[in-house]
């Protein structure tokens, strides 16, 4: 599938002078990505962003900064609807596990065995439900493996005054 449109993303104020990296997931590992992969995790609206950033604490955070980006990005899989991941033969109990704690204790975790089979099949990326706490259920981001600034896995970060930073020496 292929998806256009406006994303968000909340970053950690030290690293958004990198908005495109994906080098955080790479180093830190995330749901649908290993250590070592690097992804790039997008919400599609803004509410679900910082839900994500802060995983429902809503009343108190460290300050982020909040980009858009706009992406065209295919081949997608599309594991929103039941109907999507009965196509991918994907379960929702495994994209809900608590993957964090599977990686800790030494195991690996279903959604990372969903990621690596749906990479080798060649797609860029998924659309997923959230899972942070208090999302909605029409709260969904975009994870990719895969993204330049060329179709067909476009995705740029908007910033038309230029008033994100350039390195990190603009944080103390």
């Amino acid at each position: 599938m292929r998806l256009q449109g406006t994303a968000f993303r909340a970053h950690d104020s030290r690293w958004s002078f990198k908005p495109l990296s994906g080098d955080g997931a790479a180093l830190y590992g995330g749901r649908y990505n290993r250590k070592g992969t690097p992804a790039l995790y997008l919400a599609l609206d803004a509410v679900t962003a910082v839900r994500e950033i802060t995983q429902g604490l809503a009343r108190k955070f460290d300050p982020c900064v909040l980009c858009c980006y706009d992406f065209d990005c295919e081949p997608l899989a599309d594991l929103r609807t039941e109907a999507g991941r009965a196509h991918h033969h994907v379960k929702l109990a495994e994209m809900r596990s608590a993957w964090f704690l599977e990686a800790a204790a030494g195991r690996q975790p279903a959604c990372w065995r969903i990621a690596d089979r749906l990479m080798a099949r060649g797609y860029a990326g998924l659309l997923t439900p959230s899972f942070a706490p208090g999302a909605t259920q029409d709260a969904h981001n975009l994870v990719l493996w895969r993204w330049s600034a060329e179709l067909p896995t476009k995705v740029t970060v908007y910033d038309p005054s230029g008033k994100l930073p350039k390195d990190q020496l603009s944080w103390p």
